[in-house]
């Protein structure tokens, strides 16, 4: 996904929900901090972005944004992109996120903005899944030199998981 194809989804989700604040929690969230050319291939190719909202208790917005710009949606067709509700309580991000986000507004997502995670509590929060597509994203931006091992141990070490875990995670960004 290209910067301008977030923005687009950025912009069609605040639409739907009728606020002009969004929250990129997914892979695509890493487009707030660098853009695609900046990027290795890795990190932009998903056709998905994670969308939430800070108020959104019962997944209402998120699941409007899903059903109106989802996966097989009209605009899926249309665009070759889409977004994905989610509710910003399932998803496992360090201690103090809110603090750190980065904000993306620019004239293609005006009048919204998208707040996107910053990329080690991006890559923190992958890493948790442990999914072969996750690891494989959060080492293509360590092998860029697009993460500090430090300060991803850092967060690594403010996420809500067991030590079990957590000392898996932190080998794994040893390598």
């Amino acid at each position: 996904m290209r910067r301008e194809e977030l923005e687009h989804i950025v912009r069609a989700s605040a639409d739907i929900v009728g606020e002009p604040e969004v929250v990129v929690v997914g892979s695509q969230a890493i487009l707030g901090t660098f853009a695609e050319s900046e990027l290795p291939d890795a990190a932009i190719a998903s056709i998905e972005a994670d969308i939430a909202f800070f108020e959104d208790p019962e997944r209402e917005k998120a699941d409007l944004v899903t059903g109106a710009i989802g996966e097989l949606s009209l605009f899926h067709s249309t665009f070759g992109i889409y977004a994905e509700g989610v509710a910003i309580e399932t998803i496992v991000l360090p201690v103090g996120w809110r603090d750190r986000v980065v904000v993306l507004e620019t004239p293609n997502t005006d009048p919204a903005r998208a707040v996107c995670l910053e990329r080690h509590d991006l890559a923190a929060s992958k890493l948790v899944a442990y999914r072969e597509k996750d690891r494989a994203y959060v080492r293509a931006l360590l092998d860029e030199g697009l993460l500090e091992t430090d300060l991803l141990r850092d967060r690594i070490g403010l996420l809500p998981i067991d030590e079990r875990h957590r000392a898996r995670l932190r080998a794994f960004i040893a390598d």
